[in-house]
């Protein structure tokens, strides 16, 4: 916003003064012209948006941590907020006022404004899901798979190594060369600080845009960051780019929200959160998806957060957030502290629409993980009886234990999606032991011929049979992975 008070009371003509101040809400007497969501300019420079309109005043949510004064003039703007976007936002961390926190200056370059608040885009403008997006994480890859567009639920409790998972994911996706889109919403600066750190360790930054509001910003600030974020994917989007878009946390965000309501006096439901806290979340969420831009179809893939408490998936918020995403991935804490990593419970996780951007060989993975891991589960549940054990049930555990142990990745080591097939059915038939996923992964990475190899390997294989076939015939290719 360029323009300043004295310019706006000119061009509007309204101005109104602050009666009452409670926290970041302010009840402003005036502005009669005021529209629901509109940009407002305090004179002292704040900006705030019209949350309410009653008979007697105009409710406006300040968005800084300055508090205003009662008598302060406030004058409307004639727009909606919005928020500045364009290229030179890659590579840095902003506020959600705008500034740049890290990353250099932005000055010069295509900017445009663009409404912060919309409504999401009709089922006109949509296409189904059909292409696979990689997260890196070689158990969600293989058994929860997840598609260009999916909005995609991670639940589970504190410290389960849901950052870890998110981190893994975008840095995957950006070096495919797509766009990601961290919004921090009430986090510690130390953590957003940590993200940014691990995010330039990666060589990646430069394909990410974190969007920043700590705990110590104020509440309109944290109410506004997601929105913000989806912002910025929508601008990259619409210029033809995939975007993947991390929200992490909507927990934290519905209580900033409920704080909000509160305190403007709006009546509280279940939990104390206000009746609208679903369409709040609903029509964020609603902004992504798989669209058609022109010729060209182009996704926001969002990953929502939410955080249980004792491993309750059954919350207020959990349950919402559960029905308008495509799915849900669960950290499972006894499994944290059993040394999973990552703790993903893939028989409580879920993904609705990411099976059919599968080929027929991914499904056929699918499936045999499931019937082994579950296998497994049983299996172990008798040795807590101390029942003696046949070969066959010594061979489930011992290839369960394999598997895991294969699943267990370092967060700094994205697998792509062909290496991961091949590893999996190389060690379901004996050829490899699964050990030294870390060495194998920098081979890979340094042999092209390898690449080509194993992904002509996987294109001739229909299911997990075919695989484990094609891979003993190419055994002399592959032999430089193993050894």
């Amino acid at each position: 916003m360029n323009q300043k008070f004295e310019d706006y009371l000119r061009s509007t003509k309204e101005v109104g003064y602050t009666e009452k101040v409670l926290h970041s809400i302010l009840d402003v007497a005036g502005l009669p012209g005021a529209r629901l969501g509109e940009m407002v300019l305090l004179e002292t420079g704040q900006k705030g948006q019209v949350s309410a309109l009653t008979k007697e005043a105009v409710e406006v949510l300040v968005l800084s941590k300055q508090e205003a004064a009662v008598g302060t003039r406030v004058v409307r703007t004639g727009r909606k907020l919005a928020a500045d976007v364009g290229e030179n936002l890659l590579g840095r961390t902003i506020e959600v006022s705008g500034r740049v926190v890290s990353g250099g200056d932005m000055t010069g370059g295509e900017w445009e404004l663009r409404d912060v608040d919309i409504t999401p885009s009709g089922i006109s403008n949509r296409n189904k899901i059909t292409k696979p997006i990689s997260t890196g994480v070689i158990m969600v890859d293989l058994m929860i798979p997840l598609g260009r567009g999916q909005r995609e639920l991670v639940v589970g409790d504190r410290k389960t190594g849901k950052s870890h998972f998110l981190l893994q994911m975008m840095v995957a996706q950006a070096r495919e060369g797509n766009v990601c889109v961290y919004a921090a919403v009430g986090k510690k600066r130390t953590e957003i600080l940590k993200v940014e750190n691990y995010l330039e360790k990666q060589k990646v930054m430069d394909k990410c845009v974190i969007v920043a509001a700590s705990s110590e910003d104020s509440a309109g600030e944290i109410y506004l960051c997601p929105y913000v974020g989806m912002t910025i994917s929508e601008y990259f989007r619409d210029r033809g780019r995939d975007v993947l878009l991390v929200l992490d946390d909507m927990t934290t965000h519905a209580k900033f929200y409920r704080e909000l309501s509160l305190l403007s006096g709006r009546f509280p439901g279940r939990d104390s959160y206000p009746g609208d806290i679903f369409h709040v979340h609903s029509k964020l969420v609603e902004r992504a998806g798989n669209f058609k831009i022109g010729n060209k179809e182009v996704s926001i893939t969002c990953i929502p957060v939410v955080e249980s408490v004792m491993g309750d998936i059954t919350g207020y918020i959990q349950t919402n957030m559960m029905s308008m995403t495509d799915g849900h991935i669960y950290f499972d804490s006894d499994l944290f502290y059993r040394g999973r990593r990552p703790a993903v419970n893939p028989f409580i996780s879920v993904t609705r629409v990411g099976r059919q951007t599968q080929q027929a060989l991914g499904r056929d993975i699918a499936r045999v993980l499931f019937e082994l891991l579950n296998s497994y589960e049983k299996t172990q549940s008798f040795l807590k009886f101390g029942a003696e054990l046949g070969e066959n049930s010594r061979q489930i555990l011992a290839m369960g234990d394999r598997v895991l142990a294969f699943f267990d990745q370092p967060p700094d080591s994205p697998v792509p999606p062909s290496l991961q097939k091949l590893l999996m059915a190389s060690l379901i038939s004996g050829m490899w032991a699964g050990k030294d996923t870390a060495k194998v992964l920098e081979k890979f990475a340094a042999s092209p011929e390898l690449v080509n190899a194993v992904e002509e390997i996987i294109s001739r294989s229909q299911s997990l049979n075919e695989l484990i076939e094609e891979a003993r015939k190419q055994n002399e290719k592959l032999k430089i992975l193993w050894n």
